[in-house]
Order: C-alpha cells, then sequence, then structure tokens
C-alpha cells in the first residue's frame, strides 16, 4: 500500500444542541446551522468516509480496507474486525448540553442491535468559563432504576457534574453516564457505534415542538457504576509525549511540538490515526507532506515506517489499537 498522510472529507453533522464552532473555530467547509459533529473518520453505515488527497482520492475507507486489508488495518486490526473500521473519530461543538446519555458496552450491543458497543473518550480542546460535563451518577449506591424517573428537580442530585477546562481528558467506558456540557469544544475518539440511549434530554423541544425520544429502559439495563470520574492525570513538557488513554478498544497519547521530531512505527501492528487540536503542524511520510491545522485528522496505513513532525508549535492526539 501506499503509505501517506492520508485525509479525509469531514462529514458534518446539524444537532438541536449543535453551534458555529466548527465553522468558525476549526474551519470547517459548510453552510449548515447547528452544526455539532465532524465526523473525521467514520466507517459507520450511510456515512463512510471518502479520501480527499492524494493518489487514493476518492476512494472511501471501505475500499481501502477491502483493497489493503491488513497493509491498512493492521494484521490483528484485520483478524478482529475484517472489513469494518474499528473507530470513529469526531470533533464536537456543544452550544447547549448534550442528552445525557449512556452506550451499551459489546455484549449488550450486540443483542440488542448486533452491533459494537461505544466507549469513547473526550480531549477538551477549549470550553467557556463555566462549562461542565456530566460523568456517572453522583452516588455510587444510586440505583439506574432511578433513570425512569428523573426531571429538572432532581436530576442534580442524580447526575455527577464537574467543570472542565482546555487540555483535560475523560475517558468513558461503555455503561457510564455522561453528557457533553453547553460551551465545550472537543475531540471524541469511540468505538465504530452509533448507539446512543437517551435518559434525560431538558425537557427541550425542536422545531416541530416535539420532544426526542428516551430510552430509558434499555438505558437502565446498560447503566453500570464505576469509582474515577476517568479523568486523565498526566503532565506534558516541551517536545513530549504522554498517555491519556490505553484499552483495548484503542490508544491515545498526547504529543506536544515545537521543532522537528521523527518517530518510527515499524514495530506498531496498527494504523495510526493523528488529530491536531492545537496549532499547525508538517506531516511527512516518505516524499509527501500534509499539514495539520487545528480541526484537521489524518490516517497512516499500518504498514507505515518513518514519520517526520515539523512544528513551531503544536498538539496532536496520537490514536492507534495496540
Amino acid at each position: 500500500m501506499k503509505v501517506y498522510p492520508i485525509k479525509f472529507n469531514p462529514i458534518l453533522k446539524e444537532k438541536i444542541w449543535g453551534g458555529n464552532k466548527l465553522k468558525q473555530v476549526l474551519l470547517k467547509d459548510t453552510n449548515k446551522k447547528n452544526v455539532g459533529e465532524s465526523w473525521e473518520i467514520s466507517d459507520v453505515n450511510g456515512n463512510v468516509s471518502v479520501v480527499s488527497n492524494g493518489i487514493y482520492k476518492g476512494s472511501n475507507l471501505k475500499e481501502l480496507i477491502k483493497e489493503h486489508k491488513s497493509n491498512f488495518l493492521g494484521v490483528k486490526n484485520f483478524e478482529n474486525f475484517g472489513y469494518n473500521f474499528p473507530l470513529l473519530i469526531k470533533f464536537l461543538d456543544a452550544k447547549t448540553d448534550l442528552s445525557v446519555q449512556v452506550h451499551p458496552d459489546n455484549e449488550m450491543a450486540k443483542k440488542y442491535h448486533d452491533s459494537f458497543g461505544k466507549t469513547e473518550m473526550w480531549y477538551i480542546m477549549d470550553s467557556d468559563e463555566g462549562a461542565d460535563i456530566v460523568l456517572g451518577l453522583k452516588d455510587k449506591t444510586t440505583n439506574p432504576e432511578v433513570l425512569n424517573h428523573i426531571t429538572s428537580v432532581n436530576l442534580d442530585t442524580i447526575f455527577n457534574r464537574e467543570q472542565v477546562t482546555k487540555g483535560e481528558s475523560f475517558f468513558i467506558p461503555a455503561g457510564k453516564i455522561h453528557a457533553i456540557g453547553a460551551g465545550v469544544l472537543a475531540a471524541e475518539i469511540q468505538q465504530t457505534s452509533d448507539i446512543t440511549y437517551r435518559v434525560y434530554d431538558w425537557d427541550r423541544e425542536d422545531d416541530n415542538g416535539q420532544k426526542r425520544e428516551l430510552h430509558t429502559k434499555l438505558a437502565e439495563k446498560a447503566t453500570k457504576q464505576f469509582e474515577s470520574n476517568g479523568k486523565s492525570d498526566y503532565v506534558i513538557g516541551k517536545d513530549d509525549m504522554a498517555n491519556l488513554v490505553n484499552c483495548e478498544y484503542f490508544t491515545t497519547n498526547i504529543l506536544e511540538l515545537s521543532n522537528t521530531q521523527e518517530k518510527n512505527y515499524k514495530h506498531l501492528d496498527s494504523f495510526i490515526i493523528f488529530m491536531c487540536v492545537e496549532g499547525k503542524v508538517d506531516i511527512t511520510v516518505g516524499e509527501q507532506t500534509e499539514t495539520l491545522i487545528t480541526g484537521e485528522t489524518i490516517i497512516l496505513p499500518a504498514n507505515t515506517q518513518h514519520v517526520v513532525f515539523n512544528s513551531n508549535s503544536s498538539k496532536l492526539l496520537e490514536v492507534y489499537i495496540s
């Protein structure tokens, strides 16, 4: 497989809670309003990403996997996932609160939806003053049956809410109640799944005066209790790397760059994704260089070996399956 930094056309999603930061801050080209999500790399049915650069321009993600198999995915990934891409990569802009929700694990998703479960993580790229997120139930002894009785009166006694700031990272395993709050701009890495069980949607209505469907019975079955809030405790220095998440579904590191660095991925049996969450960087593989600015994403095939990064100031999320 020809190795170079592969870019895809973003798939932009209007959401009832979306805003304008994906267009105005991350410079996504769209005339849509209330854009809440930019799907950077997707293999979700009906939303398969299409290559925007290089010799594979015009090919979609499915076609790359079908043609190049383990050279693109990695040997173990191709054995485990076949012709399916295992991750969904997004940027999100929450102008208002997302619904409080929970995702099923692999076992439940397979049983009810014939799908993967949904474990995910967030990296906070920016946040308005006082912005917060919902992470789990406030009382670890609370019976998930309470999710059938959430109201505007009791929600603050049930959900754990935490203020967030730029640079923080959170791991949300399947089964954890969560919601991104108003004013948060985030990068999201997740299993390939679009299954969400809503348990509370802030009593809002759409343009037709209809409230969105809730899925409280399924949410009750899916909800698990976790002792940790999932916040990554990391410290990173100049031209350094730190691990944010290392789970069975993905590994995510953060790289801080201020000069030229080289990395060798010869012994990594996986594709590598880079999301630029701050600044600007040139990524060179072989004879081809691609520039990433804040809000852009590239993928390198699994047969990539030598990579050169050149940046005066940038931060990248590095994602792969180990």
